[in-house]
């Protein structure tokens, strides 16, 4: 899939939804009011297979689960928004849940940085058919390497880097956005941000779009309905209006750098440099008689009014050549006014003499 290549918007739910399923819902529409290309979703159907019985969170979690009946909905809910959802799988049981829908309905499933290298998670994640993500948020790179190598063994080759880790949240200048980078060079694989910064933080819509104005693509953002009521990961979730604004910056800074253009140069750049009314053009510096043998002395560059075809750099084609007419001063000077003769390059530099 190449869904990478233009600003793509992950809205990512998390357990913001608390086990409320109505609240997920209302998530699913706003998200989508607000501009995002898919939705992210936590799944855990199997909490023994991610928590020890006496982990802290174990019944907090435990109460916020939502049972696989209530995500078949979920997911009929999407397709009928004209959503193809990401699923976070924190369990085997939920890849292999993701696995049993149509191929063509889940843009993806995505590994937490927390189970990275599970390979018990990475064996069951090479048999989906489409895009793994992996989170790669405090993993070394021996840790990404293990992974990535485990599921191209596996024969898995669409695999998609999100960089970005969440601190309750994650102070700027701990979020190392050059590393977005070092990893697309380093695994030649396509690298998204999942920003978790302070969204009362007068910098986040902007660092979150950093990113995209370098060329990756892929922003993930949490999002909330209320601002004001503390939920799950509520530290990192920007507002509705936020997440609006954060869409139509990704606009801009991909519209602006035009990462698919690179090498092109817009019409109205091209009309910048129009040799001629623009760029100065190549003029003969005075009266010229029939006949005269064109010197460097009678040239010169001046901005004229209409556009000409001859480029500055071809002076020296002019030079020793003869002119065919009387050429007036300021007359922009071409090879009709002269009897050019072609000169053969000098490449005698590129052959070694024989001694």
């Amino acid at each position: 899939m190449h869904f990478y290549k233009k600003p793509y918007l992950i809205g990512e739910t998390a357990f913001h939804h608390q086990g409320d399923v109505n609240y997920l819902f209302k998530l699913i529409d706003e998200g989508i009011k607000a501009g995002v290309d898919t939705l992210k979703f936590h799944l855990l159907f199997d909490l023994d297979d991610y928590f020890i019985k006496d982990h802290e969170a174990y019944e907090v979690l435990d109460n916020m689960i939502i049972p696989e009946n209530d995500w078949n909905e979920i997911h009929s809910y999407c397709l009928k928004k004209g959503i193809n959802p990401i699923y976070l799988c924190n369990d085997v049981k939920a890849i292999r849940w993701v696995n049993k829908k149509d191929k063509n309905s889940v843009l993806g499933i995505e590994i937490h940085a927390t189970g990275i290298n599970d390979i018990f998670l990475l064996e069951e994640a090479s048999k989906f058919t489409s895009s793994v993500f992996l989170g790669t948020g405090g993993s070394t790179f021996d840790e990404i390497e293990f992974a990535i190598s485990y599921l191209k063994n596996k024969g898995k080759q669409n695999i998609i880097l999100m960089h970005g880790f969440q601190s309750y949240p994650t102070n700027y200048k701990d979020a190392i956005l050059s590393k977005l980078s070092v990893l697309r060079d380093l695994y030649k694989l396509p690298v998204g941000y999942a920003d978790h910064t302070d969204p009362k933080d007068e910098y986040n819509s902007f660092i979150s779009t950093m990113g995209v104005a370098s060329g990756f693509n892929i922003l993930e953002k949490h999002f909330t309905l209320d601002t004001s009521k503390k939920r799950i990961d509520s530290q990192a979730a920007v507002s509705l209006d936020q997440l609006k604004q954060i869409r139509n910056l990704m606009n801009v800074a991909y519209e602006a750098f035009s990462f698919d253009r690179r090498l092109d140069m817009s019409d109205s750049e091209k009309a910048y440099g129009d040799v001629g009314p623009m760029k100065k053009a190549l003029v003969v510096a005075k009266d010229l008689e029939e006949g005269h043998e064109i010197q460097i002395t009678d040239l010169a560059y001046k901005r004229t009014n209409n556009s000409v075809p001859v480029k500055q750099n071809e002076i020296f084609s002019f030079l020793g050549e003869v002119t065919n007419q009387k050429i007036d001063k300021d007359t922009p000077i071409n090879y009709n006014l002269v009897d050019y003769k072609f000169k053969k390059p000098d490449v005698s530099q590129f052959f070694v003499k024989e001694k």
